[in-house]
């Protein structure tokens, strides 16, 4: 089992004037991967642009993508190695899903299991979250989106499971208009979009510091991705045990992995 080549100490949720972040945490040793099949599960790495990349395929009429934040305990789950011994072997890989508080909880909309646990959020304020537009992913029944916070309200879709974060990376087919084609901020940065009519949900981590339109790129021409949303950067860690991966983080908020239907 190896840890992933970043053992993640250092990173933002990237609303630095309202989240405290505090101390880097010492993490327990993630959960040994169990040989398998052969089987190497939903997640592959990838070249773009000159950059390596992990990206995790998920078909939703095999499996079913949910979001995860409060354990039995009513605790935050907080890394992917106790989200992973909570949920065993069903889990193929699980990545963080969105932007988080002091306390762990969602910034913005967050829905599990169909009920509302944290509202949409249409403030105004700094950060990559309130870089608008922003949006949300969504899954209902074996199907999944991402939309503008925007069309999503006009939508309704009355989801299984929601997260929002921001910016959008990609909105109808076009990159976000205010993401350079290479600006100055380079971060491991991960996301997620869609494609398929919604019936295949993509993630995908950076494997070193990349350019908000490096990644951006990543979905819309590499992915196929009409609408894909930033998830977050620095912070950005992945459970793929087919890779023999577990990333270590400081304490995580709202996590997206996909388990056995």
């Amino acid at each position: 089992m190896r840890f992933g080549k970043r053992s993640r100490l250092t990173g933002c949720v990237a609303l630095a004037a309202s989240v405290a972040m505090g101390p880097a945490v010492a993490r327990e040793p993630e959960p040994a991967v169990q040989a398998g099949s052969g089987n190497k599960g939903p997640c592959r790495a990838t070249l773009s642009g000159g950059e390596s990349y992990t990206v995790c395929v998920v078909d939703l009429k095999r499996e079913r993508v949910r979001l995860f934040w409060l354990g039995r305990d009513g605790a935050p789950y907080a890394s992917l190695s106790s989200l992973a011994r909570a949920q065993g072997a069903a889990l193929s890989f699980a990545m963080n899903a969105g932007m988080y508080d002091a306390e762990q909880a969602p910034v913005g909309l967050y829905v599990e299991d169909g009920r509302e646990m944290k509202r949409v959020s249409t403030a105004n304020g700094p950060g990559n979250f309130h870089l608008k537009p922003n949006g949300v992913f969504y899954v209902k029944g074996d199907k999944a989106g991402v939309l503008d916070t925007a069309r999503y309200l006009k939508t309704k879709p009355k989801p299984d499971f929601a997260t929002q974060s921001g910016p959008m990376l990609v909105i109808d087919g076009k990159i976000h208009p205010k993401i350079s084609e290479d600006g100055p901020s380079q971060k491991i940065r991960n996301g997620v979009g869609v494609r398929d009519d919604g019936r295949t949900a993509i993630f995908a981590i950076s494997e070193r510091p990349v350019s908000f339109g490096a990644f951006a790129r990543l979905f819309k021409d590499d992915l196929g991705c009409r609408n894909a949303l930033f998830l977050d950067g620095s912070v950005s860690s992945l459970y793929a045990p087919g890779l023999g991966r577990s990333d270590l983080s400081r304490p995580l908020g709202p996590m997206v992995g996909a388990v056995a239907r």
